[in-house]
């Protein structure tokens, strides 16, 4: 059996951060670069993407950072805005083989996961509980134990699983587990590299 492990933003979405962050910075009355800073530069992202902090935590702190409250509504709204499924990715995914199958592995954290079905609700639908953030598994990419810990919850061999992301470092980490990698950079050459792993 063969597998497939998709990243998500850059991947089977297109992911726009200041479209998020203008979008936050206007339901709560704060200037985008107060917005910019209070996600991406006070640690909050990184803690949440490695499973340190949980989402009400993740919201507090947030709030806390911008001097206000945050729910995860907004929080939700903001982040759906921003991202956009690419539909040939959605159908690449589910036109694997029936001896294929498919997962996702981002570096988010509890909240993405419990407000996909909202954010993203294509892929929500289609790989359910195998969307993956490295969260759950208290690292993030590039480090090793994430896909160590994301193949051993699918029950998958890393020699049998491709790793599919646009960050070349991430896709270093699956390798030195003994996942096969690919870095994405257009459809045509993942659709190629996707044909390639399954008929060898």
């Amino acid at each position: 059996m063969k597998h497939v492990l998709f990243d998500m933003d850059g991947v089977l979405v297109d992911y726009e951060p200041g479209i998020r962050v203008a979008h936050l910075a206007a339901a709560l009355d704060r200037s985008p670069d107060s917005v910019h800073a209070a996600i991406y530069d006070s640690g909050i992202e990184d803690d949440s993407d490695a499973g340190r902090i949980d989402a009400d935590e993740y919201l507090r702190r947030l709030g806390a950072a911008l001097d206000t409250s945050v729910s995860c509504a907004q929080w939700t709204a903001a982040r759906r805005e921003a991202t956009r499924v690419r539909p040939w990715a959605i159908a690449l995914a589910s036109s694997l083989p029936p001896r294929a199958d498919a997962a996702i592995l981002t570096n988010n954290g509890e909240i993405l996961a419990r407000q996909l079905p909202t954010i993203a609700p294509a892929l929500a639908a289609l790989f359910g509980a195998r969307a993956l953030v490295a969260g759950q598994f208290g690292a993030a990419k590039p480090d090793p134990a994430v896909f160590e810990s994301a193949a051993r919850h699918l029950g998958w061999r890393p020699a049998d699983t491709l790793f599919i992301d646009d960050t070349a470092g991430h896709v270093e980490g699956a390798k030195r587990v003994g996942m096969h990698g690919h870095h994405f950079r257009s459809e045509a050459l993942l659709r190629d590299e996707i044909q390639r792993f399954l008929t060898r």
